[in-house]
């Protein structure tokens, strides 16, 4: 079980690390969308898209519908998980295995068995080519193993979902665990049996928040939009009647 000073040096770690490294990943490059050679623009759309989003159709509402999906959609989702698992497996000791696939290895907190865990970001990020990938790592984990006179259970080859509820967990998360055995552990339960702190999930959600509130990411979006909307290209878009 994890005691306070060690959780809340962890929290800070997760503080600091989201303020110091994913966000100055994130800024820089958000600060290259102020050059319009970044975007595939279609003509056709990007009048109707700015409408949409402004309800007018000028320049800044154009750089708007053209820099809101990149700087907000799934990149930045994509960006954060590869980061985190980064930082998990730096920070709680719990290094990949030499098998492809196997993100972390950790002790399970709940039952005490060494876990060979694959990092998902959420409850609805698997889709029907990945159950086959995990589950021909996960085999290939166990046939080597066997070869050391080492037998790894199915339950403890694990599928670790950031966050997100039990109930969330789609149809294919759910194929794991009924059909080939593995453990899936999301959101509060994936951080209890990593850390042993049943309210870890909460307050490391909150540490992260924290950060936010320190950055400077909003004027750097800001100026993003500015510039672009004062591009060549960008502005010859909103003359067109």
């Amino acid at each position: 079980m994890m005691d306070d000073i060690k959780k809340k040096e962890i929290l800070n770690a997760a503080k600091n690390w989201f303020k110091d490294v994913f966000i100055p990943i994130h800024i820089k490059n958000i600060k290259k969308l102020s050059n319009p050679s970044q975007f595939k623009i279609n003509p056709f759309l990007v009048k109707y898209l700015a409408q949409l989003l402004n309800t007018q159709a000028d320049s800044i509402a154009i750089a708007k519908a053209l820099i809101y999906p990149r700087v907000l959609g799934t990149s930045v989702n994509t960006s954060f998980g590869n980061h985190v698992q980064k930082f998990i497996s730096d920070t709680f000791n719990a290094p990949g295995s030499e098998t492809e696939g196997v993100d972390i290895k950790f002790i399970d907190k709940m039952d005490g068995k060494e876990k060979f865990c694959q990092i998902k970001l959420g409850p609805n990020t698997l889709n029907k080519d990945d159950i086959k990938t995990i589950h021909g790592h996960f085999q290939a984990l166990r046939n080597r193993s066997k070869t050391n006179n080492k037998s790894i259970p199915s339950e403890d080859l694990v599928v670790g979902v950031l966050y997100g509820e039990e109930k969330e967990l789609s149809g294919q998360y759910k194929k794991l665990r009924n059909e080939y055995h593995y453990s899936v552990y999301v959101g509060r339960n994936f951080w209890l049996r990593l850390t042993g702190s049943s309210n870890f999930y909460d307050e490391l959600i909150v540490a992260i928040n924290q950060a936010v509130l320190e950055s400077d990411g909003l004027n750097e979006f800001q100026n993003a939009i500015t510039k672009l909307s004062n591009s060549t290209i960008v502005r010859e878009l909103a003359d067109i009647d």
